[in-house]
């Protein structure tokens, strides 16, 4: 298999470098040529005009531009190895400032995007050996540069140049440009980045801004493979919020500069994402938050793109009800908001409908299934699973992990991600993802506090893989069928987990287990922010917001209900008060045949 897509993914890039190679540099538009390209403030204007959702989103920007004008500028200061928080706040700055600009007029806008402009680009770098800051600060420089092309001296231009050179482009040079081979969320910003540097400044170091494009065009593809073949995003809700907003960006910057993005949107499964994330939100509001991701609710700017560029409407039926929210976040700390009103201004906001079907199925690295049973209601259920594998980019020991709701409630959840910096500072081995890693102790990230099984108390096989062998789309079955085995296959023969919700939205887990060639002890668990009581050896009852649920487990196995804290063993977890995790142990004798029947009702 590995094999297959390696020779798929060298043709792939063998064509689209010849088609890079084509590209017709002369015809560069005119600045200013990112996106928001010019005279677009008129059609901008008319839709928030229009539309009061987006009126608020403007207004929302125009605050905070307000706000800035008062503000210091940012200043180099780093938090442990990263200076990314600078690198997005400038980011957020200087669009906002000079959307603000371009909408109004007012030089003060512009003054005072200059002033950022200036003290990011005297720098002493843009810590590129964590690129993600030099590839954030990168499209920083070159939207504001090219947003106030028209307004600028030739002496800050200059400089802008000069930082974006010897800051971004000498340093992809060195081997801090790993991202290069990468095929994850640090390609895509990183290349967008890049790109957006060589499109802002192309007309003065054509042959440079030539390289970096194409060689960022080929680099790119190893990410977009990603999304094959249905659209899924291996890293999950919070991770598609910030590797597919820059990959939108990448594009759409190449798109309205160039005229054609190299054929990067026609990769397999990528135009089918935006759906992926519209059912990753259940109807509470909380995501499908797996792996390193929040479970916050966010509007997402890319699905403004998603639903422009397919002319489908119901692309923006989530994102759209929210937009205009007081408290709704948007990804990334919204400094790519300003990119919302100007997509929105490129299509008819009108005619926004409901979604058709309750079913999604992304298979590939991260495969998962969705039912969702409307899109009217907070009170209609949700039944999210997920398979994968731990060696995947941010992925926890989570194979076979569900998400559940019913009446309103998140009964079965995730708690998703740890902050990076409060694990690193304390010294813990994050980031090596081998079977013995230290990562796997952190008590978010193990097999101990995810929804799914456990084995003699043994952490998943980092290598295994849960992959979707059926799924279930009717109206009297909804649900898919994990298979597991390898996730287990020290301790068992094999292991097939089914998630139904049957026709009174119940939902119905069954786990069928062989023993291996020892006995073994499987931990069936649950996180829930619900109280729970034991009613009998079979059955918890779990209470939630006056709302009840009874999880009950049929076995021909004798089986020990349970109920655990979620208090981690070690100072650098992370709290969790308000949760505790469910379930039961039982045990599989060598080498027999056990189903395991959980029903949540």
């Amino acid at each position: 298999m590995k094999k297959i897509i390696l020779t798929l993914a060298c043709c792939c890039m063998s064509g689209i470098a010849s088609f890079a190679d084509s590209f017709d540099y002369g015809k560069m538009a005119s600045h200013p040529r990112l996106v928001f390209t010019q005279g677009m403030e008129s059609s901008v204007r008319k839709t928030i005009g229009e539309y009061k959702p987006i009126q608020a989103v403007h207004q929302r920007i125009m605050s905070f531009a307000d706000e800035t004008l008062r503000e210091p500028t940012v200043f180099f200061q780093k938090e442990g190895k990263r200076l990314l928080g600078v690198s997005r706040f400038a980011l957020k700055r200087i669009t906002h400032l000079a959307y603000a600009y371009r909408m109004t007029g007012d030089e003060r806008y512009a003054r005072r995007a200059l002033q950022e402009l200036k003290a990011v680009s005297r720098f002493e770098s843009w810590n590129p050996s964590h690129f993600l800051d030099t590839g954030e600060m990168t499209m920083a420089v070159a939207i504001g540069y090219d947003w106030l092309f028209d307004w600028l001296t030739p002496k800050d231009k200059e400089e802008m140049l000069n930082a974006v050179v010897t800051k971004a482009f000498d340093a992809s040079d060195t081997s801090d440009a790993w991202f290069y081979t990468g095929n994850n969320n640090w390609n895509s910003v990183c290349n967008a980045g890049l790109v957006f540097g060589a499109l802002a400044f192309f007309e003065n170091i054509p042959d440079r801004a030539k390289s970096m494009i194409e060689k960022s065009i080929k680099s790119n593809l190893l990410p977009m493979q990603q999304y094959a073949p249905d659209g899924g995003y291996p890293e999950g809700y919070t991770y598609w919020g910030y590797g597919t907003t820059f990959q939108v960006m990448l594009i759409e910057g190449l798109f309205t500069a160039l005229g054609s993005d190299a054929g990067l949107s026609e990769s397999p499964g990528f135009m089918k994402t935006g759906r992926y994330m519209q059912y990753m939100t259940g109807p509470s509001g909380i995501s499908f938050n797996f792996s390193d991701c929040g479970s916050v609710e966010q509007c997402n700017t890319a699905m403004f793109w998603f639903s422009r560029k397919l002319n489908d409407p119901t692309m923006l039926f989530v994102d759209y009800a929210k937009v205009d929210s007081p408290t709704v976040e948007f990804e990334e700390d919204q400094r790519l908001l300003v990119m919302l009103p100007i997509l929105a201004s490129q299509q008819d906001l009108s005619k926004i409908a409901p979604p058709t079907s309750p079913f999604w199925c992304s298979r590939g690295t991260t495969p998962v299934f969705i039912y969702r049973g409307g899109w009217e209601s907070k009170d209609d259920t949700y039944l999210a699973i997920k398979g994968g594998t731990a060696s995947a980019p941010h992925a926890h020991m989570d194979a076979g992990t569900f998400v559940f709701e019913k009446y309103g409630v998140r009964w079965a959840m995730d708690f998703g991600a740890q902050n990076y910096y409060s694990l690193e500072s304390k010294g813990v081995d994050l980031w090596n993802g081998s079977q013995d890693s230290q990562r796997w102790d952190v008590f978010r990230y193990g097999n101990k506090c995810h929804n799914t099984l456990t084995v003699n108390g043994q952490r998943h096989n980092v290598k295994g893989f849960g992959e979707i062998v059926k799924t279930y789309e009717t109206k009297t079955k909804r649900g898919a069928e994990i298979d597991l085995t390898t996730v287990f296959q020290d301790y068992l023969a094999s292991a097939v987990r089914t998630a139904m919700v049957d026709l009174q939205d119940n939902l119905v887990i069954t786990d069928k287990l062989r023993g291996g060639k020892d006995d073994a002890v499987v931990t069936w668990t649950m996180v829930t922010p619900a109280e729970a009581r034991i009613v009998n050896d079979n059955t918890i009852e779990l209470t939630k917001d006056g709302k009840k649920l009874l999880l009950k487990v049929k076995s021909p196995a004798k089986v020990e209900m349970k109920i655990w804290t979620t208090q981690p063993d070690h100072d650098y977890d992370s709290p969790n008060p308000g949760t505790l995790r469910v379930g039961f142990e039982a045990k599989v004798k060598a080498n027999a045949n056990v189903t395991l029947v959980t029903t949540l009702h």
